[in-house]
């Protein structure tokens, strides 16, 4: 019953802000890393079989109708099942984090007439390699131990084993409570001393956290409650104790299906910053937009020839990527990577990020750090020496470095924002000198990235191929957007890019990646040219773009990393930090005075 993992769109998110699950549908959680969103996971069936782990709930009848919704502003899901003799409703939430265990709660409660139910418990540690050793604690309890892995299993349905599996069946009645909770704790812990919350206070309580977090978001409009959703996913992927967020909190879910662009996104990219920074203060969430600004620095301290593009949720540097041979990949697609390679690239955007995202901090009025300039002045000195040359860009291309377009702009991004904060707040530096880089990059981007012939800015020197971040130069102050090689290429990534009305990154079929050819349309890319109509005055556009986008979100108005226009379904690690935060300040752009884009090319 229900063995087959869903589409991803069928998924609903859980967390506690340390880690977090996938739900599908049917009442199986698919996916779970513990204790951390970067541990291995104990149910990974969502990149293979049940056999590799899965949490199944569900009526015995295979005919029941479902139905799903979060509750209300919150990360508490809810799924109605309905058959011919009765309904139930299965409540999934995983309480936030205050101690060392995590739990993983489910509450069952009878509607109307009776459902029979099916319980089916699979731990398999060690991204579904390793079969716990099962143990009775007590009449409701179970202890399954593997290595410095266990979890416990509490309730009161008669659980028993069987081939491997702990499972159960009983009936739900109207009015009646069943609730079962799982707990992760180390295998040195006893388990008769773990505290095991109850989890009806433990759902008032989680409600209330979630409840008591949305409510300071400042938001207004026609799509605050799609805001809203984003922001609680974007708090979700916050680690509660780092401030790190990461990507997604998957790995391996394909951007073609079938396909081999299957990477590990449970990681923190500095790519992200400033966009974060933006979505989180106009939202009105200062604590953790300082919290994200304190890891950042945290996680480039020291020489900056070893900045990185990506950290752990700690800011662990050693992110070595290998793959998973006992999985069979999310519908068949292969590998499925742990670990990231593309951590050790150079790629020169960073520094712009790590710089523009300081230079909001303070235009925003955080508290300096005493270290936080001298650091910025050493990456400007570092940068200075190596930003003409190639470098594998935004993109990470595991193809050939290449002389970029946009990290160009992006270290002339690093050195505007140094002199714009220097001249601001009396900072020491040689201003003149990092005006006289600054000025040497934009000539040299504007001669050597344009093509006067498309009549746009090019994917990278030399080269006819567009990209879809060039849809930011107007938004990064490079150039105003009433410079008509601004809207010239906005009209050029249209022509070239879209599809389905829909943008790619690049054309995978002619830009050297080192990667097979085929992927979705990038969904924070299409948010880009959403906010790039706006700042070409194209505001009917924007707004219908939008609205589009909006669309493409599952029922819970969860989104991936990409959509595939052909076969009408998301793709890509899921959800996905990078959609919610540019469906957040695309959604500010076009309904409120402070506008991220207008924030970060004002500078």
């Amino acid at each position: 019953m229900n063995d087959a993992p869903g589409r991803i769109e069928d998924y609903g998110l859980i967390g506690d802000c340390e880690s977090a699950a996938l739900v599908g549908r049917g009442g199986s959680i698919d996916w779970l890393c513990w204790p951390r969103f970067d541990s291995d996971a104990c149910f990974a069936a969502l990149l293979g079989t049940p056999d590799h782990g899965r949490w199944l709930l569900a009526p015995s009848d295979r005919r029941a109708r479902s139905s799903r919704c979060y509750r209300d502003d919150t990360l508490i899901l809810e799924t109605r099942f309905e058959t011919e003799s009765g309904s139930v409703l299965l409540i999934d939430f995983m309480p936030p984090r205050c101690g060392p265990a995590s739990h993983l709660m489910r509450l069952l409660v009878g509607e109307r007439g009776t459902v029979a139910m099916h319980l089916e418990l699979i731990l398999r540690f060690g991204y579904g390699a390793t079969t716990p050793w099962v143990t009775r604690v007590d009449n409701k309890t179970w202890s399954a131990v593997a290595g410095p892995d266990m979890a416990v299993l509490h309730t009161d349905a008669a659980v028993h084993g069987e081939n491997m599996r702990s499972v159960a069946d009983f009936t739900v009645r109207a009015g009646e409570q069943w609730a079962f909770s799982l707990t992760y704790a180390n295998s040195s812990s006893d388990p008769h001393s773990l505290r095991i919350p109850d989890v009806p206070t433990a759902l008032a309580d989680t409600e209330r956290f979630w409840t008591e977090w949305i409510s300071k978001a400042r938001t207004t409009g026609r799509w605050q409650a799609q805001v809203k959703r984003s922001l609680i996913t974007l708090r979700a992927l916050i680690h509660r104790k780092t401030g790190g967020i990461i990507a997604a909190p998957t790995t391996s879910l394909p951007e073609h299906i079938s396909g081999t662009r299957n990477w590990d996104y449970r990681y923190c990219w500095l790519r992200d910053a400033t966009l974060t920074l933006l979505a989180l203060m106009n939202a009105g969430y200062y604590d953790e937009a300082r919290a994200w600004r304190d890891w950042l620095l945290r996680a480039i301290a020291g020489s900056p020839n070893e900045m990185q593009i990506m950290y752990g949720v700690a800011g662990e540097r050693r992110l070595a990527e290998w793959e998973i041979p006992w999985l069979p990949g999310y519908e068949q697609s292969k590998p499925v990577r742990v670990g990231n390679a593309a951590h050790a690239q150079l790629q020169i955007d960073v520094f712009g990020e790590v710089m523009d995202a300081s230079h909001q901090a303070r235009a925003s009025g955080f508290p300096p750090q005493a270290a936080t300039w001298n650091l910025q002045r050493t990456l400007l000195e570092h940068l200075e020496d190596i930003w003409e040359q190639p470098d594998y860009g935004i993109w990470e291309v595991r193809g050939p470095p290449q002389h970029f377009t946009y990290s160009k702009i992006m270290a002339w991004v690093a050195f505007d924002r140094a002199v714009k904060d220097a001249e601001r707040y009396g900072l020491e530096g040689p201003i003149e000198r990092w005006r006289a880089v600054r000025q040497r990059i934009h000539e040299q981007v504007c001669e050597r990235g344009y093509n006067a012939r498309l009549q746009s800015f090019v994917q990278s020197y030399g080269s006819e191929q567009l990209d879809a971040s060039l849809l930011l130069i107007a938004e990064l102050g490079f150039l105003p957007p009433e410079d008509p090689r601004v809207p010239a290429t906005v009209r050029a990534i249209e022509s070239s890019l879209l599809r389905d009305g829909l943008v790619r990154r690049y054309h995978t079929t002619e830009t050297d990646d080192g990667l097979p050819p085929g992927e979705g349309a990038f969904l924070a890319c299409s948010f880009w040219l959403a906010d790039a109509y706006t700042m070409c005055g194209r505001i009917d556009e924007a707004e219908a773009l939008f609205e589009r986008l909006l669309r493409l979100g599952n029922d819970l108005g969860l989104l991936a990393e990409e959509y595939d226009p052909v076969a009408g379904r998301l793709v890509g690690n899921f959800p996905q930090g990078f959609s919610h935060l540019s469906l957040i300040n695309t959604a500010f752009n076009l309904a409120h005075r402070d506008k991220p884009a207008e924030q970060r090319s004002a500078g």
